[in-house]
């Protein structure tokens, strides 16, 4: 139940963007755009990502105890879930009003309270997994990347009208729970399964320190253009190679042992490989986003921002929790169920190289005719891929 639901709600977060590009391309004046623009966002990181990774840490604690942890953090999965619908009806009724901002912050409360109970649950564990840093410092980042939605509401109620300020407040948020919350969790739930074979236990745990050093100074990186006192400036591009050079070490590393992984489906694996490709995509776009005249650029253009974000969320976060979900949690990948993900993954290939496509040609200041329809046409693409997944996996079982 619990992968079949997140799964429905990724569903709903695909038909809410056919909704808006379709606005895009053509016109649905009842809508408001900008609220169900945050409807999306906010339900795709709560309903869908958020939803998924607490319940994939979940079980690695029932893993690893004789209690009955999946009924004890029941109640927690109920509460995020509620949150999560909560801000999916509010915000393209009402935007930033009293509803929306209520179930915000609920979900920030349900994000601690999950907080506090898994670290008391990993903290009594006897055995000491390499996995236990990554989920620590997963669930630590969830809960501190609501000081961007803390610091963003109090420059609402301030009324204070600096626009860097606001995007500085969203962008804190946007990286602990991208690089943060969403990276270490899958990170740990990955390692989590190569630990129990004869593994560098030490070199494991030296990446796991490079990304964690690495990580808050990254943060920087979505806010270049503030006016960033020297030492850090200079300290950014650093931090961007270290996390590049971090994650070739653990890539090549995979490559040399891909032997001992045989017991993992191959389409499972291909699915590990694209989201690899993606993460290395996204860490050389980093280290090329320090070049001042291209992050000026980037920021400038909507379509950059928005395939970037996509990039990691689709491509990073997406690609890798199926191919987990399909390698550990679903007793037998249908035929079915890989066609719905190969479209779905054709669905995110496309959408990229389309936003690609309009990034590069608003910087030379050219339209592009019909972007705004192929766009469309990726988000059906992506729809279908989904809906077809959901049917699929609804007379399924996965493993208990």
């Amino acid at each position: 139940m619990w992968i079949r639901i997140p799964l429905f709600n990724l569903l709903i977060v695909s038909l809410l963007g056919i909704i808006l590009r379709y606005k895009i391309a053509f016109s649905l004046p009842f809508i408001q755009q900008k609220n169900l623009l945050h409807g999306h966002s906010h339900f795709a990181f709560s309903g869908w990502v958020t939803q998924v990774l607490m319940y994939l840490l979940i079980r690695q604690l029932k893993h690893d105890t004789v209690l009955n942890i999946e009924r004890k953090y029941s109640w927690l999965l109920y509460a995020n879930l509620f949150t999560a619908f909560g801000m999916l009806v509010s915000f393209p009724i009402e935007g930033y009003g009293p509803f929306a901002i209520l179930f915000s912050t609920l979900s920030v409360f349900v994000s601690y309270a999950f907080a506090i109970l898994y670290l008391k649950d990993l903290n009594r564990q006897s055995a000491k997994k390499i996995a236990n840093h990554w989920f620590r410092a997963a669930v630590f980042f969830n809960a501190f990347s609501s000081l961007g939605a803390f610091g963003l509401a109090f420059i609402m109620i301030r009324k204070i009208i600096m626009q860097q300020w606001s995007l500085a407040a969203v962008y804190f948020f946007l990286h602990f729970q991208y690089n943060g919350w969403f990276f270490f969790a899958c990170v740990g739930l990955l390692v989590a399964v190569i630990e129990n074979q004869i593994v560098n236990r030490i070199f494991l745990k030296k990446i796991f320190i490079l990304f964690l050093l690495t990580c808050f100074p990254a943060y920087f990186l979505s806010v270049l253009w503030l006016p960033l006192p020297l030492p850090i400036f200079l300290f950014i591009p650093v931090a961007a190679v270290l996390q590049l050079i971090a994650w070739i070490m653990l890539a090549n590393w995979f490559i040399k042992k891909r032997n001992q992984f045989i017991e993992i489906p191959l389409f499972s694996k291909r699915l590990f490989v694209l989201s690899a490709v993606a993460i290395s995509l996204k860490l050389v776009l980093q280290i090329v986003s320090t070049i001042p005249a291209l992050s000026q650029l980037a920021f400038g253009f909507r379509p950059i921002v928005i395939g970037y974000l996509h990039l990691v969320l689709l491509g990073v976060i997406t690609i890798f929790i199926l191919s987990y979900i399909t390698a550990f949690e679903v007793r037998s990948v249908s035929s079915s169920l890989k066609t719905g993900i190969t479209i779905f993954v054709a669905g995110i290939i496309l959408n990229e190289l389309l936003l690609m496509l309009q990034g590069i040609t608003d910087l030379s200041y050219i339209g592009l005719p019909f972007i705004s329809e192929m766009l469309l046409i990726a988000a059906v693409v992506l729809f279908t891929g989904l809906l077809k997944m959901n049917l699929s996996l609804a007379n399924k079982k996965t493993k208990q």
